[in-house]
């Protein structure tokens, strides 16, 4: 079958609005270093209002995904919704420049686009007040055989369950997927969406999910397990793909009876953790969708992942491939 792209990314389209900040700033809006707050659509304008010169780019779990996807080289389409607003535009402007076929119009109406404001300190710690806006929005109406298409995957972030139509809208995806033979891929956001989602999740996974990728607490919260050994025992019952990284003991694939232990490669300094599980996804399903084997993906995404950590920003930059094929 011939493939319209070879990956698409469905979430929570999100706005990074970075800036550099004293640490004055976090005292003076009352947040605490480090953290990540969900906030109003009043706070969110007096936040940005109050902020300095800010460096505005796409942004959100499976976006950084898709966006990095891209600049490996890869095909790329994203579903996710923004408002027709200033940055609207910006998110939908940057994701089409990398050459990502974005599917969904940005809405006339509506609450205004998501955005993070991530307050950088000197020392490069990240403190987030993040408004979640249009992405809410997002509904299964906007699922159909034309937004889908026919991709070779298609990756769903596990936020989208927190949305008021998740998890009709991702069961529609997932069934538009199984007839059109695309693989369908789920990152499990965080442990907390886990133990928000469990249920679905299990379901989704049993019933029409192939690939998972996470951290070791996500699937240590999917299993209920209280280790990752226990975990790697449980994992016998299931037929699906798991891509689990595993920060600095590096990340394990389990598919079946094969399992692939893939170390963490050495770091000169750790610069910025954000993103590096999305970068590391980028980097497996590349490899995936390119049909290399299962220990060159995870390679490629252990290289992904800690490039990303090396840097400021959670995006992988365009070259990074070249930088891999020379080792």
């Amino acid at each position: 079958m011939t493939h319209s792209v070879q990956l698409l990314g469905i979430s929570n389209a999100i706005v990074d609005v970075l800036a550099h900040i004293e640490d004055d700033f976090l005292d003076r809006i009352g947040a605490i270093p480090g953290s990540m707050t969900l906030i109003d659509r009043e706070r969110a304008a007096e936040i940005y209002s109050m902020m300095g010169p800010a460096t505005e780019m796409s942004g959100g779990s499976v976006a950084n995904t898709i966006a990095g996807f891209a600049n490996l080289g890869g095909s790329a389409a994203y579903i996710g919704r923004v408002r027709a607003d200033q940055l609207g535009t910006i998110f939908n402007h940057d994701m089409r420049s990398l050459g990502i076929d974005i599917r969904l119009k940005a809405a006339a109406d509506g609450a205004p686009t998501a955005r993070s404001h991530v307050l950088i300190t000197a020392d490069g710690q990240r403190t987030m007040q993040t408004y979640l806006g249009a992405c809410t929005e997002l509904c299964r109406s906007d699922i159909s055989d034309k937004t889908m298409g026919n991709p070779k995957a298609a990756l769903i972030e596990g936020y989208v369950w927190d949305l008021p139509d998740g998890p009709a809208l991702t069961q529609k995806a997932i069934e538009i997927a199984g007839q059109n033979g695309t693989t369908v891929a789920l990152s499990l956001s965080d442990s907390f969406c886990v133990e928000r989602h469990r249920a679905s999740f299990e379901h989704a996974i049993r019933n029409g999910v192939d690939v998972v990728v996470a951290d070791e607490d996500e699937v240590n919260a999917l299993l209920q397990t209280e280790t990752f050994e226990e975990s790697l025992l449980a994992l016998r019952d299931y037929d699906n793909l798991f891509a689990v990284t595993r920060s600095e003991k590096g990340s394990v694939i389990v598919h079946g009876d094969e399992k692939i232990v893939q170390p963490a490669s050495p770091v000169e300094e750790i610069i910025d953790t954000t993103g590096a599980g999305d970068a590391y996804t980028a980097g497996f399903l590349f490899g995936w969708v390119n049909d290399y084997p299962l220990a060159e993906c995870a390679r490629l995404g252990t290289f992904c992942g800690t490039t990303v950590i090396q840097q400021v920003g959670a995006r992988i930059e365009p070259g990074l491939m070249d930088s891999y094929r020379a080792q």
